[in-house]
């Protein structure tokens, strides 16, 4: 009877904590869905959101797999204050780690605020075509950072 007890309740934190981080990066989905419709679209976005030129979108979007892989390389690095071709070298070598291991590599706390709005949402589509929550501006710009890079 202990067991049983023992049991369920394993299996109920499992599936609750399974649960709370199925809501990390739910957006990307939806997002990559826009931006592959019309990617020269989503490229003037990109480049009027993070300020950066095309061939700065090209060597990025070249270096990853989806659409929200690019804008979530763009946001850490705009986060971190972290030069993009740093963000992608890194990247390249940290990719099967996951986000929170990268943000960290940067110099970003995985438990901050703004990483956490990132991880709820987007804001480069406006609501009727981003589907997830926007995030709270471009964060603070940590000087102290620049180290972890």
């Amino acid at each position: 009877m202990k067991f049983l007890k023992m049991f369920f309740l394993v299996m109920l934190f499992l599936l609750g904590s399974s649960m709370a981080a199925a809501g990390d990066f739910d957006w990307m989905r939806d997002f990559n869905r826009e931006a592959e419709n019309n990617m020269s679209e989503f490229r003037v976005r990109l480049a009027a959101r993070f300020n950066v030129g095309d061939m700065q979108i090209k060597t990025v979007l070249s270096n990853v797999e989806k659409p929200s892989d690019a804008f979530v390389l763009f946001r850490l690095g705009e986060m971190s204050n972290c030069p993009m071709d740093r963000v992608v070298e890194k990247y390249k070598a940290q990719k099967e780690r996951g986000w929170g291991v990268f943000a960290k590599s940067l110099g970003i706390k995985p438990g901050s605020k703004d990483f956490h709005a990132l991880k709820q949402g987007h804001d480069l589509y406006d609501g009727n075509g981003g589907k997830g929550k926007k995030s709270k501006g471009k964060g603070k710009r940590s000087k102290k950072g620049k180290d972890r890079y």
